[in-house]
């Protein structure tokens, strides 16, 4: 490890010669960017990850000065993806700018793959509000370019992070958009129904049964083959529970569906939500009686 930390700064070292030298043939910006470039390397057979970082970040510099603005675009991104070994904070700060560079070049597929970068480094330590908001970038980008199955998955997650932040009409507004553009598409019809129930149970989380039933009236408009799913006798079982206030009735409903098909984190939260809405709801008119 030593001996590559050592290569990469006799590396970083020669560029920085060149830079500061005068040069009659070439180009001094061109050969400190090969410098950078070994250098950069070197740190990362050293496990030398913000020794890396900031070497690539020299190197961006560089193609810069010679307009070679994508390759500054992916030397950006080379410095975000060394930094994450370290440090979100700067991660996210060189992924950025690879963002802004790749965007100024027009090329929006690329600047789309590192906003759902950055989102998914937010939602790895937990900041659903930024990693939504990267999440709805990236899909907004990979849309422009028609890469839709890409574009669909990031508005999945921003309906996810959505539905746990409590936001519910957001994110019944994406699941239902997504399941309106699916049905009619032969590879995306086999997940309607798992973006409708997701619809629903955040209906469910308002505490409004009227929404959830208005819903799935709406539901079985937008997919005549809904109302024979699992998934549509689930949420309507779900919602008489719930307009009973039958707490126990509930339950046995969510284990039954369980023990069929597996609930996710999501789907057990939202559920869990609903669940203490009721048992609060059972326990005020225990106090009224």
């Amino acid at each position: 490890m030593g001996d590559h930390i050592a290569r990469g700064e006799d590396f970083e070292k020669k560029a920085e010669k060149k830079l500061t030298g005068w040069g009659i043939f070439g180009n001094k910006h061109e050969d400190a960017a090969e410098l950078y470039e070994k250098a950069a390397n070197s740190y990362k057979l050293g496990k030398s990850w913000e020794q890396a970082g900031a070497a690539y970040l020299k190197l961006a510099n560089c193609y810069l000065k010679v307009d070679s603005r994508h390759e500054a675009a992916n030397a950006y991104a080379e410095a975000g993806h060394a930094y994450k070994k370290t440090s979100s904070k700067e991660a996210v700060s060189c992924l950025d700018q690879a963002v802004n560079s790749f965007l100024e070049i027009g090329r929006l597929n690329m600047a789309a793959r590192y906003c759902k970068e950055i989102a998914e480094i937010n939602e790895s330590d937990g900041n659903l509000e930024q990693a939504i908001a990267w999440y709805e970038k990236a899909s907004d980008l990979f849309q422009s370019e028609e890469v839709t199955t890409s574009a669909n998955q990031c508005r999945q997650k921003v309906a996810q992070f959505a539905a746990q932040l409590e936001q519910y009409p957001k994110s019944i507004e994406i699941y239902e958009d997504i399941a309106r553009h699916s049905v009619s598409n032969s590879l995306l019809k086999y997940g309607v129904k798992g973006h409708l129930l997701n619809a629903g149970l955040c209906h469910l989380c308002k505490g409004d049964v009227v929404s959830i039933t208005n819903a799935l009236d709406k539901y079985q408009d937008l997919d005549p083959t809904f109302v024979g799913t699992r998934e549509y006798k689930f949420l309507s079982d779900l919602a008489t529970a719930v307009d009973e206030q039958d707490v126990a009735k509930f339950t046995d409903i969510v284990k039954e569906f369980d023990s069929m098909t597996p609930l996710d984190a999501m789907k057990t939260t939202l559920l869990l939500r609903v669940k203490e809405k009721l048992k609060a709801q059972d326990n005020d008119d225990d106090d009224l009686t």
